[in-house]
């Protein structure tokens, strides 16, 4: 139950979340949803329930918003939300009917591109774009899902428990990406884009091919911190335990 339930609030709050985000990384993306005017709602009976909102070229994410919507998805049970990001299931449209031609032909085409850069093939990986692109949307996952994982996996509570509060400040060298997770000293934690003034720790990676070998799995963290490409400074056991959590991330997300 716990694992269908963190998955479903991973594939919302840290994966699907990217959605803000990628119209301003990517051109096509960009320009696909220039034209939409509409918000949806992803509702868990009991459950996580998300509104994604366009306007005017932007994409807006909201965890738990209470806005009126256009359309309201509806899914009755967490694993059948998972279902449908393993594209297993269809949810039940509860609002919206007359906006299901969209949510076949266009909507789609937002959560393949969306795809296409969180799942990248060495191919892929030599365009120095896609790079860039694939290297923010990471980080920017890897933030929220500490979250979700601090609040609800056995070993991510457990850690999260013992982080004094403060703040960690993760960049990217020399233009970012950068995000901070802010721990509040009682387990909780709120993941933010940008940079923090009075951050407790900090951790640099000296540039974005660095970053993206660490976050795809071709560079050893360790090897890095000996060579100098990733440093770290401030309270680093916050950061070290933070790793710990990120651990995490495979055993519901693939």
């Amino acid at each position: 139950m716990i694992h269908e339930t963190l998955k479903a609030r991973l594939n919302l709050n840290a994966v699907m979340r990217n959605l803000e985000d990628l119209p301003l990384l990517d051109s096509e993306t960009a320009d696909l949803i220039q034209s939409w005017e509409i918000a949806l709602r992803f509702s868990v009976l009991g459950g996580v329930s998300a509104r994604l909102g366009f306007h005017s070229g932007r994409c807006a994410y909201q965890c738990g918003s209470s806005e009126p919507v256009d359309v309201i998805l509806f899914f009755l049970s967490h694993g059948h939300l998972n279902a449908m990001f393993d594209e297993r299931s269809n949810p039940i449209p509860l609002k919206g009917f007359g906006r299901l031609g969209f949510l076949k032909n266009e909507f789609p085409k937002v959560t393949k591109r969306l795809e296409y850069f969180l799942k990248p093939t060495p191919v892929l990986l030599e365009d120095e774009e896609y790079v860039r692109v694939n290297t923010a949307l990471s980080l920017y996952t890897a933030v929220h899902a500490v979250c979700e994982l601090a609040a609800l996996d056995p070993v991510g509570t457990k850690v999260a428990a013992q982080m004094p509060a403060g703040i960690i400040q993760l960049s990217v060298l020399p233009e970012g990406p950068h995000a901070h997770i802010r721990y509040d000293g009682r387990g909780g934690a709120v993941a933010f884009k940008g940079v923090a003034e009075t951050p407790s720790a900090v951790l640099t990676i000296e540039n974005c091919a660095t970053a993206n070998a660490l976050f795809n799995g071709k560079l050893d963290g360790f090897s890095a911190i000996a060579l100098g490409a990733i440093r770290m400074k401030g309270i680093v056991p916050m950061i070290e335990n933070t790793n710990l959590i990120l651990d995490r991330i495979p055993l519901y997300l693939q």
